[in-house]
């Protein structure tokens, strides 16, 4: 699959920690169908074995690959856990900004604001904190319509509205 290759030379770029021995499964693939499994809603490393399993024949197909079976859930684990966390944001903003490089080459970019109010907690972990009472926090979010990427973002003042965040976060990027 075409679409993926920059995106999988960039993984390919991350430090695999595992001895040669223990390399049957490819470390770009496995970090690439471990991120599709959790876009897909996987939370767990049986989610991702799982999304795997049920996918394989495609994405043997798909990355002209031949895996017999999905790596275990312990496997998936060990290879994750082992990644330095650094290296793996690194070449997600690498990837990110290759993205938003060609697609500011191509041309006009549209960028759409959107303000959101949320909790501390539902920031972190997509719940509401009825709990703790917190007051919700605003945040304002700049993104490229043409590649969904999150251009940048500000958090909006307690007593403000979205007009005043969009023109500090433009006046904002225009100087840096």
């Amino acid at each position: 699959m075409h679409s993926f290759d920059p995106f999988l030379s960039h993984l390919a770029t991350i430090h695999d920690p595992r001895r040669a021995e223990g390399k049957l499964y490819q470390l770009p693939y496995v970090l690439l169908f471990s991120i599709l499994a959790i876009v897909t809603g996987a939370n767990s490393y049986r989610g991702i074995r799982t999304f795997i399993k049920v996918h394989l024949k495609r994405l043997n197909k798909a990355f002209k690959i031949d895996w017999k079976r999905p790596p275990a859930h312990t496997a998936i684990r060990y290879i994750l856990q082992g990644l330095n966390p650094a290296d793996v944001e690194k070449v997600i903003r690498e990837h990110a900004a290759d993205l938003n490089g060609s697609a500011a080459a191509s041309g006009t970019r549209i960028v759409a604001f959107d303000g959101k109010a949320l909790t501390l907690r539902q920031a972190l972990r997509g719940s509401f904190d009825a709990f703790n009472d917190a007051k919700a926090r605003q945040i304002l979010s700049a993104l490229a319509a043409d590649t969904a990427l999150v251009l940048a973002h500000i958090e909006i003042d307690e007593k403000s509205n979205e007009i005043p965040a969009v023109q500090k976060l433009l006046v904002a990027r225009q100087s840096g």
